[in-house]
């Protein structure tokens, strides 16, 4: 029996319908409160555990009826606000999950990772598995969790337990507008008229659902792996995901300096306001930045192929539009 922590979440309900396909017997694990819409199509066929990564005694419970563990469960954050909540959930709750695996006797631990627990040389031109990462870089809170959490995984293996870790780049999905990388869609639907130069890598949550259910089934072990397609500018992504929306597609460029004035100004409204800023420093920083990862070792390992770039947008864009006709 597989525990999925955070099968609720954008990635993890993809997971879960994974296993469903693959018939692998799991429980999908959310918080009390949680909001299980992603998956109320098929919600009558799920067992539903309740429990919290920051809760150790409700890990026990679940993890002691297990085999393995999925963790998914994690904070995607870049708002100075969520610094407490993002350590709690994706370092101290990661280590909650190995310590309980290793108490329970859980075999196996597949552990989401990110790009961003990966170190990155200045100038670098492609980043893969073995770019180390760099003490005392600036980094944001979220690079540094994702960091200290895939440690405590190590020290997992260290241990006994037999783990493998997946570093996914930008996640692309129809999911609610305001979660994670909906938010490039949702830019696009409302005809905002900026971008900013600079791309970015990222991939299908199709393929990383695939990946992460394939990877766990095997015999591969203490290795991580990057999940990502396509890099893509960010104006190439505006352009055809507005192309899809039928919308007017951003056409002016904000240089670097603009956006960090503008961060500055919305963090003085955030304050104000008590609302989010809608550009935060460390959203800033990824301004105008070109990174670019490779996907080689998950080719080789699992022969993965994944969806290009133009497919994942077009399909993400149809939901969308669904969704919205929907509501109306």
């Amino acid at each position: 029996m597989i525990v999925v922590t955070g099968a609720n979440g954008l990635l993890g309900s993809y997971v879960v319908r994974k296993l469903i396909e693959a018939q692998l017997p799991f429980v999908a694990m959310r918080r009390k409160s949680s909001d299980i819409s992603a998956l109320s199509d098929i919600n009558d066929t799920i067992q539903w555990v309740e429990g919290d990564v920051t809760d150790p005694d409700s890990l026990t419970e679940i993890f002691s009826k297990a085999t393995g563990v999925i963790h998914t469960a994690a904070v995607v954050s870049y708002h100075r606000q969520d610094e407490s909540l993002i350590k709690a959930i994706n370092v101290e709750g990661t280590r909650n999950v190995v310590n309980v695996c290793l108490a329970t006797g859980i075999k196996r631990l597949l552990h989401v990772s990110s790009v961003a627990a990966i170190g990155k040389e200045k100038d670098q031109q492609l980043i893969d598995e073995t770019s180390k990462w760099i003490e005392g870089a600036i980094v944001s809170n979220y690079a540094n969790s994702k960091y200290q959490a895939e440690l405590e995984v190590w020290r997992g293996q260290e241990e006994g337990l037999s783990t493998v870790i997946v570093n996914p780049s930008v996640i692309l999905a129809p999911t609610d507008w305001d979660k994670s990388s909906a938010q490039l869609f949702k830019y696009a639907w409302q005809e905002r008229p900026f971008f900013t130069a600079g791309s970015f890598s990222a991939v299908d949550v199709r393929d990383v659902a695939t990946a992460i259910v394939k990877l766990y089934s095997s015999s591969i072990e203490a290795e991580r792996f990057i999940l990502t397609g396509e890099p893509i500018s960010y104006q190439d992504f505006f352009t055809q995901a507005a192309k899809h929306f039928g919308k007017k597609a951003p056409s002016i460029l904000v240089n670097r300096g603009l956006i960090q004035v503008a961060a500055r100004l919305e963090a003085i409204r955030s304050f104000l306001t008590g609302s989010r800023p809608l550009i935060t420093k460390e959203t800033a920083q990824l301004a105008g930045k070109n990174f670019t990862y490779s996907n080689a070792k998950i080719k080789k390992a699992l022969a993965l192929d994944f969806q290009s770039i133009e497919n994942t947008i077009a399909w993400c864009c149809a939901e969308y539009r669904q969704k919205i006709s929907l509501k109306k």
